[in-house]
């Protein structure tokens, strides 16, 4: 969690979704966060490649979004390399494309019409190759050829502009909101056919390019099991990850594999594996220790020196803007941010608006916490908000908790937490570790489950494993083959 000025606006109840809710309702749109994001300036790319342009405001935004840019010379390089080997296949070889790695742990991918491709070291830990990153790559300069995003961009300001006459001018407010609905499932429904177009022209720029034409259908495979490994507590989806921007489905995959044999059988072109798999070698994996770190239930963050632990059972992801937790199935949620203390009570604080539904005559102190703390409930139309507003130094770090039923036994475990809100301790502080991918050689007698022992503490380490190397279940490891694993 990083950092910023704050910007905080009242949070609303009635949602039907958990995610939507933890993305949209629970989050409190543009809240204060907790870390200060800094963004390190462009550096050279590799010579096959042209320079990248001073980063201008709205792009550093976006980029801040997703962790600022990952410096990691020699992973820059090898993705240079693959886009100057993908740029001359394309419809648009004359295009200045510009590839730029994010450092955040999300798998995800995007494009701006500008011809800048952003690719995330998450998803460079889940690629098993150099083919399906550049089957990712090769998607998102579909999207820029085909000018996806400026053609949705017109529709839905079509549809705006609709809603907006209807309403105002011709008073016909029923109007606006039928074709503001219209208007969502006809770009619904235009995401949709883009995925497939970008789809097609990726798979004919990758195979053009001399890579596995498969490589495609194999990584939206992969995406979709990393996805529903992480789908059960809300985790990884309750970031704005790949499943949410390309969704994987089995009838993408199976036209991505019709497109491939169309080109040849199994086994043409180059997978690009060994090369890859020595470029991302001590690539860091997960959260950023220096963002904050979620082990298990425990949040700790070194940097700014507190710690805090979630109820049993919820699922923490640590986003650009705030901590993000989901429990019980999606029935409650928590969220976690910081404002600059000015010169507020805590109590202040509370009823300052920066959630609807405060009731005021709820606001108290809680007097058994390790630092100032208050605490106040809120209610909206579907969920109950249990808040609490704590002091350290010169930040106030706001609790959100949420509860479709806030029982007795839910509320006392939102408390809990609260009060487990304290100062780091110098043993949380050393579990604060960076996590990184290595490559490892399989030794004879070696299987998937001896080689994920090796990566120690990670949550689901053999079914991990499978995944990132692209394997199924009682999957041959054949000796002397390279894979990779995750390891201080």
């Amino acid at each position: 969690m990083r950092r910023n000025s704050p910007n905080p606006v009242a949070s609303k109840g009635a949602i039907s979704r958990v995610l939507v809710f933890v993305a949209i309702a629970l989050l409190a749109a543009g809240c204060a966060t907790i870390d200060p994001q800094v963004v390190a300036p462009p550096k050279p790319s590799a010579a096959a490649a042209p320079p990248k342009p001073a980063v201008d405001p709205e792009k550093r935004r976006l980029m801040a979004a997703f962790g600022g840019e990952y410096i990691a010379p020699a992973v820059q390089a090898y993705l240079d390399n693959l886009l100057a080997k993908l740029a001359p296949a394309s419809e648009t070889p004359t295009e200045p494309y510009r590839v730029t790695l994010l450092d955040s742990p999300v798998v995800n991918a995007f494009a701006l019409p500008s011809g800048d491709i952003f690719v995330t070291r998450g998803l460079l830990a889940l690629a098993g190759d150099g083919a399906e990153v550049a089957a990712v790559m090769a998607h998102e300069i579909g999207h820029i050829t085909a000018r996806h995003a400026s053609q949705r961009a017109e529709l839905e300001r079509q549809g705006r502009l609709f809603s907006r006459v209807s309403t105002q001018l011709l008073e016909r407010p029923e109007q606006g909101e039928e074709y503001v609905a219209r208007t969502k499932l006809t770009v619904a429904r235009f995401s949709r056919e883009q995925e497939f177009e970008a789809d097609r022209i990726g798979v004919r720029v990758i195979a053009k390019a001399g890579y596995d034409p498969y490589a495609a259908a194999r990584f939206l495979d992969k995406l979709g099991r990393w996805s529903a490994m992480h789908a059960g507590g809300g985790g990884a989806n309750a970031k704005p990850d790949m499943m949410a921007t390309h969704p994987s489905t089995p009838e993408r995959i199976a036209a991505a594999v019709a497109l491939a044999r169309q080109i040849g059988a199994k086994g043409i072109g180059d997978p690009a594996r060994d090369s890859y798999l020595a470029a991302i070698d001590g690539l860091a994996y997960g959260d950023n220790p220096a963002q904050g770190l979620a082990v298990g239930t425990l949040f700790v963050h070194p940097k700014l020196g507190f710690a805090v632990r979630a109820p049993e059972g919820f699922a923490l992801e640590n986003q650009s803007t705030a901590l993000i937790g989901v429990g019980e199935a999606g029935t409650q949620a928590l969220r976690l941010d910081s404002i600059d203390a000015g010169s507020a009570s805590l109590e202040q604080a509370l009823g300052s608006g920066w959630i609807d539904g405060v009731q005021t005559n709820s606001i108290e102190t809680l007097k058994d916490a390790d630092l100032p703390t208050a605490i106040a409930i809120a209610k909206g139309d579907q969920w109950t908000f249990r808040l609490a507003a704590i002091r350290l130094g010169s930040r106030i770090y706001r609790l959100i908790f949420a509860a479709h039923t806030l029982s007795e036994p839910v509320d006392a475990s939102f408390l809990a937490s609260i009060r487990s809100f304290h100062r780091v301790t110098s043993e949380e502080s050393g579990m604060a570790r960076q996590a990184h991918i290595h490559t490892v050689t399989a030794e004879p007698g070696d299987d998937a489950a001896s080689l994920a022992r090796k990566m120690g503490g990670v949550a689901d380490g053999e079914a991990t494993f499978l995944i990132l190397n692209g394997l199924q279940g009682g999957g041959a490891t054949p000796a002397g083959q390279r894979y990779k694993i995750i390891g201080p």
